[in-house]
């Protein structure tokens, strides 16, 4: 009886509250602006991060892999993605050179292992084939084609487009190698050299068809595409490629026409006040090169935070929107989250949990304020790369992904681009798999869902990246002329602080409410992933 009564106790007792968490989630409103302490001489470097598991170590190795062992070593062009594409991506070859020096700070390849290939890549982009002609050509105005040949280098089909976004990601890569291989020997010295000439060649002003924005692209079939990068997403990269330009710069007044076209998208969502872009890739590419922590344009310094804090919070917002799982969709929860560009089991209907639902093929996937779409498809690229933004929610998501579904989706070159957990009907696959019971795995490894999961990895462990671009003249150059200022970016003996906030500006909206909308009648280009995908 004694015992039967302490039972009874026990359970009427109070359950205890749940533990704080380590680091606080972000909060809507203005924050600090980072301020570096001077350097003293006398004193150590500080210490790095807290150490990440061994698991990362080993996704660090095979995605660097990916990247060695399936490129041309004879031109340096990287596949789009592996194993089932012909084509090379000029995207998925930005990343393949900033992937190179990882590998030589990580002793997995020899310094002139890496000399070897970035000149073999770069000796292609500059001695290219250039031209209007629909064929035979590599690109034209120093733009490229999006995909190429991956033997000859010419434009893959009639289909592809001359890129302006994927061209950016691949000088990200050239301006990467300039910056990073500074020794004396002379094999260096020709890589910045060949460096300088294919960004020096890019003729920007051609894009902007309606200035001062910048066009996605040209066809030689068909002209200019008919839309302009607004809005926020990855394109920030785009636009400070542009006006860091020593010989055709566009003015600044396309960084300020750009930034005016953002209220649609500054709002909150999932209890994050940010600048919103559904699809996670639009938080993650051009922060692969550019430490945007403590540096602030005109718009960020009005709001009272910077880049990088507004990816950290659309990493927040992710996360909610998957513990919320509005759609019910299997799996989605707290460890597993992530929507972005990726791959997908079909473009088909099927009924799902008594409702008509959407499936896709490749497509642009995301949870915010717009481009909006979800069919269950999460794709590990989207929280692994976010691990400089919020390691503390991106560590156990990434340990719950492999422990979960590593046996299907995790193989010689780290994580396969996505699994569906709910797709699990038994129709043709475009690409992948039914593992039964578990829903569809991919198949593919695409290089620039494989590239930011490799880089920012290397920026959390230590700021590799990021150290090395912040050097670059160029990037500096196209930064200040966009406005940016404060942070590193700050001469010495000069604040390093941009300004106080925007007091109206800097207000939280009403949870879950847009704080503007785009008018009706704008012209903005319809949700659609931003590499391009062969006629289904």
């Amino acid at each position: 009886m004694a015992v039967l009564c302490l039972l009874l106790a026990a359970c009427q007792r109070e359950a205890p509250a749940p533990a704080e968490p380590a680091v606080a989630p972000p909060k809507p409103g203005p924050i600090p602006q980072i301020v570096l302490p001077e350097p003293d001489p006398r004193e150590e470097e500080p210490p790095g991060p807290p150490e990440l598991p061994p698991l990362f170590r080993d996704i660090e190795r095979r995605t660097f892999q990916f990247f060695w062992d399936t490129t041309n070593e004879l031109n340096g062009l990287t596949p789009d993605r592996f194993p089932s594409r012909p084509f090379a991506s000029i995207a998925s070859v930005g990343f393949s050179l900033t992937a190179y020096p990882i590998g030589i700070e990580n002793g997995w390849v020899s310094r002139t292992q890496a000399v070897d290939r970035t000149l073999a890549t770069l000796k292609f982009f500059r001695e290219a084939k250039m031209g209007p002609q629909a064929t035979g050509r590599s690109g034209y105005k120093g733009f490229f084609y999006h995909f190429i040949d991956m033997q000859e280098g010419a434009r893959y089909n009639t289909w592809v487009e001359l890129s302006s976004v994927d061209t950016g990601l691949l000088l990200m890569g050239v301006l990467f190698a300039q910056s990073y291989y500074t020794g004396d020997d002379p094999r260096e010295a020709e890589i910045r050299k060949l460096a300088d000439e294919i960004y020096r060649r890019v003729e920007w002003p051609w894009l902007q068809q309606r200035p001062p924005l910048i066009s996605m692209g040209w066809y030689p079939e068909r002209g200019f595409i008919a839309h302009d990068w607004r809005g926020y997403n990855e394109a920030m990269l785009v636009y400070i490629l542009a006006l860091g330009s020593p010989t055709h710069p566009v003015e600044p007044e396309a960084w300020d026409a750009w930034t005016r076209t953002y209220e649609g998208d500054w709002g909150v969502f999932q209890g994050q006040e940010y600048l919103s872009f559904g699809p996670h890739f639009g938080h993650q590419y051009s922060h692969v090169w550019i430490d945007f922590r403590g540096i602030r344009d005109e718009y960020m310094k009005n709001r009272g935070i910077d880049y990088f804090e507004n990816s950290r919070r659309a990493t927040y917002a992710q996360r909610a929107y998957a513990i919320e799982n509005p759609m019910k969709w299997d799996d989605y929860g707290e460890t597993i989250w992530g929507l972005t560009a990726s791959d997908g089991p079909q473009r088909t209907t099927q009924e799902f949990k008594g409702e008509q639902r959407e499936f896709r093929h490749y497509s642009a996937r995301g949870a915010g304020l717009s481009d909006e779409f979800d069919d269950g498809t999460i794709a590990p690229t989207a929280a692994i790369a976010s691990i400089a933004f919020a390691p503390e929610i991106v560590i156990p998501a990434t340990e719950e992904l492999y422990e979960r579904y590593g046996e299907y989706l995790y193989s010689s070159y780290g994580f396969l681009d996505a699994v569906n957990p709910s797709f699990k009907y038994d129709i043709p696959l475009k690409t992948g798999r039914i593992i039964p019971g578990r829903g569809w795995v991919a198949s593919d490894y695409i290089g620039i869902d494989q590239g930011p999961i490799l880089t920012m990895i290397a920026n959390y462990r230590n700021e590799f990246v990021w150290k090395v671009m912040r050097e670059n003249p160029y990037i500096r150059k196209g930064l200040e002329r966009a406005g940016f200022t404060g942070g590193w970016l700050a001469p010495p003996g000069e604040p390093q602080t941009s300004g106080e906030p925007d007091p109206e500006a800097a207000d939280a909206s009403d949870i879950g409410m847009a704080q503007s909308r785009i008018p009706e009648d704008d012209d903005r280009p319809p949700s659609e992933p931003r590499a391009s995908d062969p006629p289904q």
